[in-house]
């Protein structure tokens, strides 16, 4: 009976760990579960046939343990379950992705770090390197790093 709920608690650790790799991952929940059965299976072996082979069962365990985790790594399972797509969208629109640096217009807003602008007849929203800025103060373009275009005063 004692090594049948052992047994039992090295499949329950499977289960729950295979489950939270692939079912539930990110969640904690299964694979803190898993190691409690790990852990409990190792407690009774020591419990219930003693201390040799506790360890030697101790010692298998931890074996186990890395040759799955080294076979998962190198075998890429993982890899079929993962997220390959990569975002390349951004969310400026076409007005500010089309300012250049050295692109002169006024300040529509006040410049309180950020504001609006209007550069070349397009109204974008700009960030100031200058600080605080009036509305209607000529700016120029001194830098566009993705769809954050940053002015100083002219």
């Amino acid at each position: 009976m004692e090594i049948i709920t052992i047994i039992i608690l090295f499949l329950f650790c499977t289960l729950l760990l295979a489950a939270e790799l692939f079912i539930l991952p990110g969640t904690g929940v299964a694979g803190i579960a898993a190691i409690c059965c790990l852990v409990g299976a190792n407690y009774f072996t020591f419990v219930w046939f003693g201390l040799t082979t506790g360890l030697w069962l101790s010692a298998a365990s931890l074996v186990a343990c890395i040759l799955v985790g080294y076979w998962m790594l190198r075998s890429k399972t993982l890899e079929k379950y993962s997220l390959h797509k990569s975002i390349d969208s951004t969310a400026a629109t076409q007005d500010q992705l089309s300012v250049q640096p050295g692109d002169e217009g006024v300040a529509v807003t006040r410049l309180a770090l950020i504001g609006n602008a209007n550069i070349g007849g397009r109204l974008v929203e700009v960030k100031s390197a200058d600080g605080f800025l009036d509305e209607g103060t000529p700016v120029i373009v001194v830098r566009v790093e993705d769809a954050q275009i940053t002015v100083k005063k002219k």
